[in-house]
């Protein structure tokens, strides 16, 4: 259950901001957001399966691959390409999640 339920908020929270980030670096064509869901999908379940067996610095290093060969697969593109999109995936995720964050202090300080 607890697999499901990290499938559904990383879908949700990461896919919207790998989609931007590849449509930013590989252009329209190639960066789909069904691809950025698969993408996310994917790497959420083997990821689980690789740190259910593999631990510390070996999974973190086991599981960037992983996200990079999905991405690079999915997204059509070579691996500097992915890790371009990788990282501009986690600038666009933070500015989203700043901004955001900085509306909901201004509401609240508005309504209450």
């Amino acid at each position: 259950m607890a697999l499901v339920i990290n499938i559904i908020a990383s879908t949700i929270i990461i896919s919207p901001a790998l989609w931007l980030a590849g449509r930013l670096i590989v252009g329209g064509r190639k960066a789909k957001f069904s691809d950025a869901v698969l993408t996310v999908v994917i790497g959420t379940v083997i990821g689980a399966v690789v740190g259910a067996f593999v631990s510390g610095i070996y999974a973190a290093i086991a599981q960037l691959i992983l996200w990079l060969a999905l991405v690079k697969h999915f997204f059509d593109c070579g691996w500097g390409a992915a890790l371009a999109i990788a990282v501009m995936s986690v600038i666009v995720f933070v500015v989203v999640a700043v901004v955001l964050g900085v509306i909901g202090i201004a509401l609240f300080t508005v309504l209450f």
